[in-house]
């Protein structure tokens, strides 16, 4: 029997669930994680069998504290046993578990707790990430009948039997490092081999980090009680669809929505009860009948919410999440109960025939991607709300929209897909293959030839298993846009035909799947080679005059930190200008080669030789803000002309390497950020410094009219020179080239070069876009910024909310141009930064009688005794109180 109602009891439970659109994180009152409170011992210092440590009896006074979620690795860090390997080369202290063997890295991890289940209840015990295998024991008896391996996979087990009487209950738990490590020879992946398991790659080492030496092994991911009536819930589906073309902001038709729900019944008795959701002030529901040890899925009817609010990608519409309810009850009595998150969108795909290349939909709208690589948030998997929050938090303040998740990783947590649905970040979700261990290219580095490596891994079947759980796990989300087989490879045939042909069909069947990431399907390869790319320091015109792929699944540059940031995890003896070496080592000093340093070329020439560090970093930041800048813009000139989108290659680092990052691994940002948020806003007016022509964008569904575009330039002393105020308009989702400014450009800059200032206003005189630019003299070099006088800039600090200021800087009318600020929020008392902060500009100039007011908010963070420093490349580093 089915009806709708008005929904008419108040929600009350919480839980962590992300859900098809949806949050799940799933946990009612009756569910809490294991999280504090672990012991640990390696298995050599321990003779006992699993069935004796499990005993309560057992003394475990002498193990160590334990770290859970974490890894071995982890848990030794906060030990002090080990030295902090994102530090200089203290990487090259700890032992590789390829040279002293799995043993060393197989521990046992024990936790007590309480537990009693009632009559009517069942309590479980879920595992949601393991690193390899483990063996589970509870109170002196087994509980994983079967072998439980493979690091994607989740595990629950019915362990209401087990409980003791008296509540006080044990769990102990052995981790088994994976059964091939790799050997860390320096190639992707190592040898390869680390790819013969279901698990992710960089571990055994990759071009942007050294090798983890315990491959990641332990309980990283939670461990949860949960306690249920007869019936338990399990992976619930809501899939919501969005015909025809919408417009955000207007009133909509109606939406349809779909929910699906399995359910278990453990029991020695057949149990009849309601499943029912409700969202929106409706309830849909089924009465069940399910036999004694049985689970089934159980489909509702499809029905509509009218008006819906919809979900968007960041810049295009709000990201309007609904709050919704999944229940099982028993003669009206909650078996049972969770709580959703639900973002009402229809994700569409189709294939562009001008470009040659697929383009994305959402809700019947193009959207062009501007996207960013992400590998995974911390490479010891110390993952953390806050940072996830702090990560995505600068990938939508970039004024980017999607984040492809590399194949050599790991399928995203749920925390990172809710903070994405939060942000409106559309995600790429990769599985797990990498074309360098897997065996698209000969490799003098891999143990095994090509036509071995492209079976890996050797079990196909947990990979498949593995590979269905991950949708369930995922398929949830707003966020999650496209699914993808593998990096620069597709899998196996038989397991991509699985993921193909059966797994999202039947679990998912709502989102565009890409056979590999650099597929003809997805961007017509008609260059030839791997598809993606250029990657490294690039000449400007690169971007702008160079096709590429039609959708690039990987396009970067460099991305080396400031100064600061580079005294966070390099020696004294290391502060060093890199000088390129003899081609075996990127530069000489060794520290620099292990992070992974990419050479920035002749790039910083332009601007003087570096003297010292210091000297290097400042000026390796007007360089990272000019190359993504371009990058963007370039690809932006040319959009639904050359391309479909772009994928930075890439825009974090899980580890303290020296190339592609927009903010370093303690979360400070670098010119890269603001050189790409600036480039990708998405109403911009820019100028291509190849040909000196300006061009508008507008990534809007709605054409913009009465703008008028101002164009200013200035001289090496300051002085404007106008040059023209031009009233445009732009289409929705295009790009158009203005005017040309190629005569007073080379005529004005040639000597010492010069300025540029573009800006957008409305009829309301309101700048909707700024735009800054510095240009060398007619021999490429920047002869006059070398040579700029000194400014004194006036400041001062307004709160506007609780850890949330405006900074408004001033530069007086009798200076030059203030070139190139960078501002920071500080400890008065250390001079450190706060981190993180997050600014929405920095690295900006600012003209003569010219004043910019700037936010800055430290979110989360316990801030007092503040100070807000301003330096720039002609500036004196000044400080400003915080009152």
């Amino acid at each position: 029997m089915f009806n709708i109602v008005n929904l008419m009891r108040k929600k009350y439970i919480l839980v962590y669930f992300l859900l098809g659109f949806i949050q799940f994180t799933g946990f009612s009152q009756q569910n809490y994680e294991l999280n504090s409170g672990w012991k640990t011992i390696s298995m050599e210092e321990v003779a006992a069998r699993g069935e004796e440590i499990s005993n309560t009896s057992f003394a475990v006074d002498n193990w160590k504290d334990a770290t859970v979620p974490g890894t071995i690795l982890t848990t030794q860090l906060n030990n002090d046993e080990i030295p902090d390997p994102f530090f200089g080369m203290n990487n090259e202290e700890i032992p590789d578990i390829y040279d002293v063997g799995r043993d060393f890295y197989t521990y046992w991890f024990v936790k007590d707790f309480e537990e009693k289940a009632k009559k009517g209840e069942q309590v479980w015990l879920n595992f949601r990430g393991i690193n390899y295998s483990v063996d589970i024991f509870l109170n002196g008896k087994k509980v994983n009948k079967e072998e439980y391996k493979g690091m994607f996979l989740r595990k629950r087990f019915n362990i209401t039997k087990f409980l003791a009487k008296n509540s006080q209950n044990r769990l102990a738990v052995i981790v088994y490092p994976a059964p091939h490590v790799g050997n860390p020879n320096g190639g992707q992946g190592g040898d390869g081999t680390i790819a013969r398991g279901v698990a992710h790659q960089y571990v055994a080492g990759w071009d942007w980090i050294q090798p983890i030496r315990d491959r990641n092994t332990g309980i990283w991911d939670k461990v949860i009680i949960e306690k249920t009536g007869a019936v338990n819930l399990k992976n619930p589906h809501v899939v919501t669809k969005v015909p025809e073309k919408r417009l955000p902001g207007e009133k909509q038709k109606p939406a349809k929505i779909a929910f699906t729900a399995e359910v278990e019944n453990p029991t020695s008795k057949t149990v009849e009860g309601t499943l029912s959701f409700k969202i929106a002030d409706q309830i849909i529901e089924k009465e069940v009948s399910l036999a004694a040890n049985t689970e089934m899925l159980v489909a509702l009817p499809e029905f509509e919410i009218e008006d819906p609010k919809l979900w968007w990608p960041s810049g295009y519409g709000a990201q309007n999440l609904y709050d919704a309810e999944v229940e099982f009850s028993i003669k009206n009595k909650t078996s049972d109960k969770e709580k959703l998150k639900v973002g009402i969108r229809e994700i569409q795909t189709e294939w562009n025939s001008h470009t040659r290349s697929k383009q994305i939909f959402v809700n019947g709208q193009p959207i062009f991607i501007k996207g960013g690589n992400w590998i995974i948030s911390d490479a010891m998997l110390r993952f953390t709300k806050e940072r996830y929050d702090a990560e995505i938090r600068f990938h939508r303040d970039m004024n980017l929209n999607l984040i492809r998740i590399w194949g050599g990783a790991l399928p995203e947590r749920p925390e990172f897909y809710e903070v994405c649905d939060k942000y409106g970040m559309l995600v790429i979700q990769d599985f797990w293959m990498s074309g360098d261990c897997n065996g698209r290219w000969v490799d003098p580095k891999k143990k095994d030839d090509q036509w071995t490596r492209r079976q890996y891994p050797d079990d196909h079947e947990l990979f498949i298993e593995s590979a269905a759980d991950a949708v369930k796990l995922m398929r949830n989300h707003a966020s999650l846009a496209i699914w993808c087989g593998g990096n620069e490879i597709t899998p196996p045939q038989d397991i991509l035909f699985a993921i193909k042909d059966s797994i999202l069909p039947e679990l998912d069947g709502t989102r565009w799947f890409i056979d590999y990431s650099n597929s003809d399907e997805m961007s017509y390869n008609f260059k030839g080679g791997n598809g993606d790319g250029p990657y490294g320091i690039q000449n400007i015109s690169t971007f702008w005059e160079e096709r590429t792929w039609p959708f690039n699944s990987e396009v970067g540059s460099v991305g080396t930190g400031d100064e600061v940031s580079l005294k966070r995890f390099l020696p004294k003896e290391n502060y060093t200008v890199p000088v390129e070496y003899d081609g075996t080592e990127a530069v000489k000093d060794p520290v620099w080669t292990y992070h992974k340093y990419i050479d920035y070329g002749n790039s910083l020439e332009p601007y003087g030789t570096p003297e010292d560090m210091a000297d290097f970093a400042e000026k390796a930041q007007l360089v990272n803000y000019n190359q993504y800048r371009a990058l963007i813009e370039g690809f932006s000139a040319h959009m639904w002309d050359w391309y479909t989108g772009s994928i930075i290659w890439k825009t974090q680092n899980p580890w303290t390497a020296l190339r592609g990052q927009m903010y370093d691994y303690y979360l400070d940002p670098n010119a890269c950020l603001f050189g790409l948020r600036e480039g990708s806003k998405p109403l911009h007016i820019m100028y291509n410094p190849v040909s000196s022509d300006v061009y508008m964008v507008n990534n809007g569904f709605k054409a913009e009219y009465d703008l008028m575009l101002g164009i200013k330039l200035y001289d090496m002393e300051g002085n404007e020179k106008p040059v023209t105020q031009v009233f445009s308009y732009i289409e929705g989702s295009s790009a158009k080239k203005i005017l040309s400014l190629k005569k007073q450009i080379d005529t004005l800059a040639a000597e010492k070069g010069l300025f540029l200032k573009l800006d957008i206003r409305n009829k309301d005189q309101e700048v909707l876009d700024e735009n800054f630019y510095w240009i060398p003299d007619s021999s490429g070099t920047y002869s006059g910024l070398q040579n700029l006088a000194k400014t004194k800039v006036e400041a001062e600090i307004e709160k506007v909310a609780e850890n949330k200021f405006m900074l408004k800087i001033t530069n007086p009318e009798n200076n030059t141009v203030s070139f190139f600020n960078r501002i920071s929020l500080e400890n008065s008392e250390t001079g450190e930064r706060i981190l993180p902060t997050f600014y929405d500009d920095n690295y900006f100039s600012i003209v003569p009688g010219a004043t910019r007011e700037i936010i800055l908010e430290a979110a989360g963070n316990e801030v007092n005794d503040l100070q807000i420093s301003i330096e720039g490349w002609n500036t004196d580093r000044m400080l400003i109180p915080v009152n």
